[in-house]
């Protein structure tokens, strides 16, 4: 019985977490690493210092966790993308993810991941090199994607898988600053396109065939 009341008086709490790190995800989204203080950071999330370090530790361990919440949520269509059935696909995916996660309604412009902390003193470096670091993770994991793909005869022999994924990442990572710049979701579409449109040797569209 006093499991059970521990569980149930436990639910709230944890909801309260949920919420109050998606407020931090937004703030880091919006601010950066830097640009935001703790005093800030709690009154945003709508809990005091002290309950803010006991509940996710400093703010280098607030920023990790809103990160992997970021990962999870708004750039979640980078890891559905890898399902994708296609190496094409998988690009489009990418590209069109990219552009609406970066311009969403009502949101921050651009990407936590991109922006989070670009440029950083010796304070910021813990989110520096956190960021790097989920940058060259999805690169990767693209490359692998991209690898299957040749192995598979999705790409062509003369395919580089590498080389591939970081041109599709670094259009990604570009349409970020891009919109983070003021441009909007139709001039990035664009981008997208012209991207896709690029890469046609490699990755042709439904129904173009191989050239």
């Amino acid at each position: 019985m006093a499991d059970s009341r521990r569980v149930v008086m436990g639910r709230p709490r944890e909801f309260v977490i949920d919420d109050a790190l998606e407020r931090a995800m937004q703030v880091f989204w919006e601010r950066g690493y830097e640009g935001v203080s703790l005093t800030s950071l709690a009154k945003a999330m709508g809990i005091t210092k002290p309950s803010l370090y006991a509940a996710f530790g400093d703010k280098k361990e607030l920023f990790r966790k809103a990160l992997e919440r970021y990962t999870e949520g708004p750039a979640a269509y980078g890891t559905r993308a890898l399902d994708e059935p296609t190496a094409r696909g998988v690009a489009e995916a990418i590209l069109h993810g990219a552009v609406r996660t970066t311009t969403r309604p009502g949101g921050p412009a651009g990407c936590l991941g991109v922006q989070g902390a670009l440029a950083s003193s010796d304070v910021g470096r813990p989110a520096h090199d956190m960021l790097v670091e989920w940058r060259n993770t999805s690169a990767l994991r693209l490359e692998e994607r991209f690898r299957r793909a040749l192995d598979e005869g999705d790409l062509p022999r003369d395919a580089d898988p590498r080389r591939l994924a970081r041109y599709v990442m670094s259009v990604s990572f570009g349409i970020a600053v891009q919109a983070a710049s003021g441009l909007g979701r139709d001039e990035l579409q664009d981008i997208a396109d012209m991207a896709l449109e690029s890469l046609e040797r490699w990755l042709p569209s439904e129904g173009s065939g191989r050239p």
